[in-house]
């Protein structure tokens, strides 16, 4: 089965290709559309600024690619800034429009004492629908986040949170699409099984 990571410029592209390919799987680092369109699943990367990673998404045309791979039904996951991404907006240095995927908007940690900003390290997954696919076979344990902004995401949609002063959107999906706020390919055992059961999804629709 092979894996399309998309590449548009910005992301942790090596460290999610090593991670797909730990797992036994055909990683393809591309910005080609139809490779991306053919692949079995698509990875959506990101690291940095929400508006800087729209623009670059325009520009390369990937924002096109990536919404026709979760409409044709492939699966599709959004990693960190890249599951931010898939939501309608971000107010990060200003107000810019996402991907649209999931309905809800993404935010900066409001102020707390005792909580820095950015919330970094590891934290605890809570599973809100432990009957996801994606959850399947695993236990509540701790991944790695790196964020200063969070989705504010539909309750339909979360399939665990963290607490960093209040629930923290961690893991998102939607029908075929997917996201997870931490690192699953920095975040050991759980991590890497999160990946796998995400791989997996598109054998189980076969």
């Amino acid at each position: 089965m092979a894996v399309a990571i998309v590449d548009y410029g910005m992301g942790n592209l090596h460290s999610v290709s090593k991670a797909v390919e730990r797992l036994g799987y055909t990683s393809l680092v591309t910005a080609d559309a139809a490779a991306i369109l053919a692949a079995d699943s698509v990875i959506l990367p990101g690291v940095g600024a929400f508006g800087d990673a729209m623009e670059h998404l325009r520009e390369s045309g990937m924002d096109d690619v990536v919404r026709a791979a979760a409409e044709a039904g492939q699966p599709v996951l959004g990693i960190c800034l890249g599951m931010q991404l898939l939501f309608s907006s971000s107010e990060e240095h200003g107000e810019h429009k996402g991907l649209e995927l999931l309905p809800g908007a993404v935010v900066r940690f409001a102020p707390r004492d005792g909580y820095k900003v950015p919330h970094m390290g590891w934290n605890k997954l809570s599973f809100r629908q432990p009957e996801s696919p994606l959850l399947a076979g695993l236990t509540e344990g701790h991944v790695y986040f790196v964020h200063s902004y969070h989705a504010l995401a539909a309750d339909g949609d979360l399939l665990a949170v963290t607490d960093y002063g209040h629930p923290v959107t961690a893991i998102v999906g939607r029908d075929n699409v997917y996201g997870m706020q931490f690192h699953p390919e920095k975040s050991g055992e759980l991590g890497i099984k999160l990946l796998g059961n995400f791989l997996q999804l598109q054998a189980q629709q076969a």
